[in-house]
């Protein structure tokens, strides 16, 4: 398994279902670990990218009910 983190800034601040289903999606697919950065208004995956690709882990985010705009550079 090869890991990678991917950054995405988010519009609205997820609430309480949104959390519950990006719980559910880390059981399901290769997503290890969600961070969000409410000061940045950032969310930080770290996912197995032998089963994802970013593009489908925003959409994943985005199916949770994450306001998902735009990715991050990460340096």
């Amino acid at each position: 398994m090869t890991y990678l983190d991917v950054v995405f800034r988010y519009g609205a601040a997820p609430g309480e279902s949104e959390l519950r289903a990006i719980d559910a999606m880390r059981e399901v697919y290769g997503v290890r670990r969600v961070r969000f950065n409410d000061r940045e208004r950032t969310v930080r995956v770290e996912f197995d990218a032998s089963r994802l690709k970013a593009e489908a882990v925003a959409r994943l985010l985005r199916q949770a009910g994450v306001d998902v705009r735009e990715s991050v550079a990460l340096a």
